[in-house]
């Protein structure tokens, strides 16, 4: 089924309102018309509806019922040291699927990339656009924040908020993503950040820092060396797999 999200008027008295972009998708592309069925997104809940009214003023649709929600209820922030080339645009994507609720790029000392100003906002627009419609793909509701660059530094606050950071690193000694959260296996939410290092891996000195000065676990995630891009979605799968979101 094709799902669209609502407009800013959102929900109505049981009527909607396509945004205008999606307006535009289902009349022209899709060729939908009057009756035909489609599912519509409106934060934070999702509905079965149909078509009311199609024409230049754009797409009016009327709801027909709730459908289950597929948020999950840990909230994983995923913290990914600047790859190269488009790996960032694939990655958020991914995420965006898997269910993270924000990807945050990170300037870190082995980063080749370096973004800065104008390029990096321009950046994080393209990265929310793909997540948004990642989140049309995966049945999603809420589309995850994508965030312009920040450097390692100046996310202290932000990651000592967490109630766990996992730091996968090929030199841990603190176990694994399923130790680190052990402690929480009661908390229906919690609040999870994973930080993988970009293509030349966490510097020793940045990650004493994590472990010291943000309070991450420095985890393992088995003996071979995964490539940045393997190692952001297998962490996140990991995380999601041991909360039972994945079931």
């Amino acid at each position: 089924m094709n799902r669209f999200f609502a407009d800013e008027r959102g929900v109505q008295d049981g009527v909607a309102y396509l945004s205008s972009e999606d307006s535009r998708h289902a009349l022209r592309v899709l060729r939908l018309d009057v009756g035909d069925e489609v599912e519509l997104v409106c934060a934070p809940k999702r509905f079965l509806a149909s078509i009311e009214a199609a024409g230049e003023d754009g797409v009016r649709v009327r709801v027909r019922e709730e459908l289950a929600c597929t948020e999950p209820r840990t909230q994983v922030t995923l913290y990914q040291g600047l790859p190269k080339a488009e790996k960032m645009e694939w990655i958020v994507q991914k995420a965006t699927e898997l269910g993270a609720c924000a990807v945050q790029g990170v300037a870190m000392e082995r980063c080749v990339v370096k973004l800065d100003g104008k390029d990096a906002a321009k950046k994080a627009e393209r990265w929310q656009k793909i997540a948004r419609e990642a989140v049309k793909q995966c049945a999603r509701v809420d589309v995850p924040r994508v965030a312009a660059p920040q450097r390692l530094a100046a996310l202290r606050e932000e990651l000592t908020a967490l109630d766990v950071l996992i730091v996968p690193w090929e030199d841990a000694r603190d176990g694994s993503i399923r130790d680190a959260l052990a402690p929480f296996e009661r908390r229906e939410v919690l609040r999870v950040g994973v930080l993988i290092g970009p293509e030349g891996g966490i510097a020793p000195r940045e990650a004493e820092w994590l472990r010291e000065a943000a309070g991450g676990r420095l985890v393992t995630l088995g003996p071979r060396i995964l490539r940045t891009e393997t190692a952001a979605l297998a962490a996140l799968t990991l995380v999601m797999a041991a909360r039972g979101e994945m079931e």
